[in-house]
């Protein structure tokens, strides 16, 4: 992982293989952000010349090399584009800089240490700066000829260490802004390694035994019941979903526990280590990236770890519905009808809609507890993505200011995500006639009719909020901002927000 530290030191005697600096986009040509100034009256206070001689023009993303000016220990300067200059005495956007550190932490992999001198104002400024550098640097290299030791796409390792200049160390808001970006990082990076890993290394009980090494090294609690367990339990849906493959399902429930809180809120994350479709088999060129249908359990229990790094003043519980979906000769089949942990019973029209059984009996497992609010997350329907796009998710809820509060959340910590609704005249489209509910509706919307089937399991007088992330979870395009190819770690960052804001009293 790469490291993250403030400093005081002058640009021109720190020791490192580049300086970044940001340049923005003026009305007139490129102009040199804040932060740099040290770096620029090396130039002559012509850096913003120079770079618009080179090509530069100050664009979100854009990267610019030069030879740093005489006096400097370090050899190279990157320029990086934050986007349109802001309006005077507006600072920069937090994701703006979050964005323009992680292109530059990609930029520099090969190298091992990096000063950022991007504009920072406060210690919010300077926790986006890390921890986009943090997410910019991430590279998955446990496949690669050498195994962890391999370096990333290109022969380049990661950045090695970053180092914010002008922060400052011995401030407390300062340190604990650095402190919740590497916490926050490294357990998104974590998410993001899970999303990666390939299915035949990443079944439920592999998913479960690492939540168990996880819980172990962070005092959280864990319980992971097994096939027999959930049989003995009940527990219809997940079971019905895994009974196609030779690895067993598992529900994981893992615990973050203080005696300080005041409110519990329960996450809920769909875990399809792997997604066939099942009978309902999918077409050929849709199989390939199935192994990202994970990504809400992986989500989930980032968060939960994060939150237990933060010591946040709120109890957080996460569930983790883990199955494998398979055709065989055990499988569910199209028409077979389940009894799902809360009772109800379904009729499985599609087995390609599986995420949803699974996460039903999670749901209604979570609502037992009674937490104040439940989040799930999942990579639910292709309906969303149509919808929405390949970088925003859906967010539905139960409680029109939840899903407003959730939706805000999400804007803060820079994730994209949009309000959508559940509309009821789509429910009579799941009346089955043999069954409770069936798991398919109409077609047209079909990811309001996911959420609204989630809907039905979930406790009486519960805060309930839904994210679909079958968007911006994998990432099958070239990288951008801090956002890699791959598995992207997606609401991560909005679910610790929401256990934060939680915590605080200012969520709900």
């Amino acid at each position: 992982m790469t490291a993250l530290t403030l400093s005081t030191a002058g640009a021109p005697g720190l020791r490192a293989d580049a300086i970044v600096v940001g340049v923005a986009k003026g009305t007139k040509g490129p102009v040199v952000a804040p932060g740099a100034e040290a770096v620029d009256k090396a130039y002559d206070g012509k850096l913003a010349d120079v770079l618009e001689t080179l090509g530069a023009s100050g664009a979100e993303g854009e990267v610019t090399k030069l030879p740093a000016p005489s006096g400097f220990k370090a050899p190279l300067v990157l320029a990086v584009g934050l986007g349109a200059e802001p309006e005077k005495d507006a600072g920069y956007d937090g994701e703006a800089l979050r964005r323009a550190a992680g292109v530059a932490a990609r930029a520099l992999a090969g190298s091992k240490k990096a000063a950022f001198l991007l504009p920072l104002t406060d210690a919010a400024d300077a926790g986006a700066v890390g921890e986009g550098a943090l997410l910019g640097a991430y590279s998955f290299d446990t496949y690669k000829e050498n195994g962890k030791d391999a370096k990333s796409a290109g022969g380049k390792a990661p950045l090695a260490d970053v180092v914010l200049l002008g922060g400052k160390p011995r401030d407390r808001a300062y340190k604990a802004a650095i402190e919740r970006a590497t916490a926050v990082a490294e357990e998104l990076n974590r998410a993001r390694d899970l999303v990666n890993t390939p299915p035949n290394d990443l079944n439920p009980a592999a998913f479960a035994a690492i939540a168990q090494d996880a819980a172990k090294a962070h005092g959280l609690k864990v319980q992971v019941l097994d096939e027999k367990a959930l049989a003995k339990g009940g527990y219809g849906g997940i079971l019905g979903v895994g009974s196609g493959s030779a690895s067993a399902p598992r529900l994981v429930k893992l615990s973050y526990t203080t005696s300080k809180a005041k409110k519990h809120l329960a996450l809920v994350g769909k875990g399809i280590t792997y997604d066939s479709g099942g009978i309902s088999l999918k077409p050929a060129g849709h199989n390939e990236t199935m192994k990202c249908d994970m990504s809400g359990a992986a989500a989930v229990f980032a968060a939960v770890v994060a939150a237990a790094r933060l010591g946040l003043e709120v109890n957080v519980t996460g569930w983790l519905a883990l199955a494998e979906n398979m055709p065989s000769g055990s499988a569910t089949r199209p028409g077979d009808v389940l009894r799902m942990f809360s009772g109800k019973t379904v009729e499985v029209l599609n087995t390609d809609a599986e995420g949803r059984l699974v996460l039903a009996d999670a749901l209604w497992a979570a609502s037992q507890e009674k937490p104040d609010a439940i989040v799930d997350v999942a990579t639910l329907t292709g309906a969303m993505v149509l919808a929405l796009g390949n970088r925003t998710f859906g967010v539905m809820a139960n409680d029109e200011a939840f899903r407003t509060a959730v939706h805000e959340a999400a804007e803060e910590v820079g994730e994209e995500a949009w309000p959508m609704p559940l509309p009821e005249h789509l429910r009579k489209g799941m009346d089955s006639p043999v069954a409770d509910i069936a798991n398919m509706g109409e077609r047209m919307g079909g990811g309001l009719v996911a959420g609204l089937f989630l809907r039905e399991f979930i406790g009486d007088g519960i805060t309930w909020a839904h994210l679909d992330i079958a968007g911006p979870a994998f990432n099958e395009q070239g990288p951008f901002g801090y956002t890699p190819k791959g598995g992207t770690g997606s609401a991560v960052r909005t679910l610790v927000r929401l256990a934060e804001l939680t915590a605080s009293g200012d969520l709900g």
